[in-house]
């Protein structure tokens, strides 16, 4: 099943401090057994890796109760039900979500000062807070990866643009900028149409240049795939050169008899296609820069201690 999202946990978070305070990471792990999530789906990581997917979530609708006034919190990690959150529990609502949240007082105040700082910061309109269906983590982390596949998209249509030696340039560049060639001056090296046979770059892994890596580069147009018969003349090129991998790069894509031409072949041939190479671009700061950093900040609670 899966992972229910924050607004569907508000309930059970509710209820399970009902009767005591209670600690949050318990909390966490009983609605984890309620729910009979599989291991997989109770270690699964936010993009930080810092907390699970399942724990923020608890967390967060822990969160927008307190700002409802439901739950209060007691001390570090711990939480307890109020007046107010007895008297929705003998209700017995169906469900708790942001809509339901939103006949507090408290909880409008608070959404609607969020929204309008957020408008004020971004100069655009923000839909009303009981339209969120994510987590503010989850919201700030879908727009990062529209933001990305959007730089991808640029990067790619960039390099299809260049003259064919900068791409070879800049595969060089980006596998140096990956830790390969150490720090061997000069490690790696763009070698051009000249006397290349078949080959466009490689990277020294040593001093001496004992251990090579060589490199194809293929500037293709989206949907023009590379084929089986490229991946095995790269195989006889890295055979003249007495190299043992090889690293084959494209803007597009690979096609099923490619990827399987490159598995069976005695030479080790990596296949980089055009949304890896994009995505490692990115990760790499190759191609482009950091324009603005966001700091995720929270509560300092031994200073409050």
């Amino acid at each position: 099943m899966p992972i229910p999202d924050y607004q569907s946990l508000m309930l059970p978070v509710l209820k399970a401090a009902a009767n005591e305070e209670v600690r949050i990471g318990h909390v966490v792990a009983q609605l984890a057994d309620q729910l009979g999530l599989t291991p997989e789906e109770r270690s699964e990581l936010l993009p930080s890796g810092k907390q699970t997917l399942f724990g923020n979530r608890v967390h967060w609708a822990k969160t927008y109760l307190n700002k409802a006034r439901l739950v209060d919190i007691t001390r570090r990690g711990y939480f307890t039900i109020t007046a107010r959150g007895q008297e929705v529990l003998r209700s017995n609502p169906p469900r708790l979500d942001n809509h339901v949240l939103a006949q507090f007082d408290e909880f409008r105040q608070f959404t609607e000062k969020a929204r309008v700082s957020a408008a004020q910061e971004t100069d655009q309109a923000v839909p009303a807070f009981e339209q969120h269906t994510q987590t503010p983590d989850e919201i700030m982390r879908t727009w990062h990866r529209q933001i990305e596949a959007t730089l991808a998209q640029e990067l790619l249509d960039r390099i299809r643009e260049a003259p064919p030696d900068f791409f070879e340039r800049l595969l060089v560049s980006l596998l140096l900028s990956m830790g390969y060639g150490g720090s061997t001056a000069h490690a790696g090296r763009a070698l051009g149409r000249s006397g290349d046979n078949g080959v466009d770059g490689v990277i020294d892994q040593d001093a001496l240049g004992l251990d090579q890596v060589y490199i194809q580069a293929k500037r293709y147009k989206d949907g023009n795939s590379i084929g089986a018969g490229d991946i095995r003349d790269f195989f006889g090129s890295l055979d003249r050169h007495k190299a043992t991998k090889g690293l084959f790069v494209t803007t597009s894509t690979f096609s099923p008899a490619a990827q399987e031409t490159a598995a069976f072949l005695s030479k080790r041939i990596v296949l980089i296609d055009g949304d890896q190479l994009a995505t490692l671009m990115i990760r790499h700061n190759v191609g482009c820069r950091i324009e603005d950093t966001l700091y995720i900040k929270k509560v300092d609670e031994e200073f409050f201690e």
